[in-house]
C-alpha cells in the first residue's frame, strides 16, 4: 500500500508540473514566439538529463536497439506535446488547453488499452469506464463552453 501511495503522490507532483510547465512556456510563447518556447524547453530539459545521466555512469545507452522502433519516437512526440502547449495554452488558457489534452490523453490511452496496442497490456473498456469517459467529455464541453 506504502508504495502505491508513494505512485500517486509521484503523480501528484508530475500533474502539478505539467501545469506549471505549460504556464511558463505559455509565457515564453507569448514573449519570443512558439518555436524559441520549444526550443528554450527542450534544451534546458536535454541539458538536465544529460547531467543526469552522466552522473550515473552514462545511463544505458547501448541497448537502445533492444527497444521496439516506433518506440524511439517518443522524443519527437515530446516535441508535438511540447510545440502543442506551447501554442494552446496562451491563445486558450490553461485550463481550456489542459483539459483538451488530458481528456484526449485519457481516450487515446484507453484505446490503447483496450486494444492492447504498441505494447500496451490489454485492459478492455467496461460499462464504469465508458461512464467515466462520457462524464470525461461532458466536463470538456462545461469548461470551453
Amino acid at each position: 500500500m506504502n508504495s502505491y501511495i508513494s505512485l500517486i503522490i509521484i503523480a501528484v507532483i508530475g500533474g502539478v508540473t505539467v501545469a506549471l510547465q505549460g504556464q511558463f512556456m505559455g509565457l515564453i510563447d507569448k514573449g519570443i514566439g512558439t518555436r524559441e518556447s520549444v526550443f528554450i524547453t527542450y534544451v534546458s530539459g536535454g541539458i538536465l538529463a544529460g547531467v543526469v545521466m552522466l552522473a550515473s555512469r552514462g545511463g544505458n545507452l547501448r541497448s537502445w536497439q533492444e527497444v521496439p522502433w516506433y518506440a524511439l519516437s517518443a522524443g519527437v512526440l515530446g516535441l508535438v506535446i511540447v510545440t502543442t502547449i506551447s501554442y494552446t495554452v496562451p491563445r486558450l488558457g490553461l485550463s481550456r488547453a489542459f483539459t483538451i489534452i488530458v481528456a484526449s490523453q485519457f481516450l487515446t490511452a484507453a484505446l490503447l488499452d483496450h486494444f492492447g496496442l504498441l505494447g500496451a497490456v490489454m485492459r478492455p473498456l467496461d460499462l464504469s469506464r465508458i461512464l467515466g469517459f462520457g462524464v470525461l467529455i461532458l466536463g470538456v464541453w462545461l469548461i470551453m463552453k
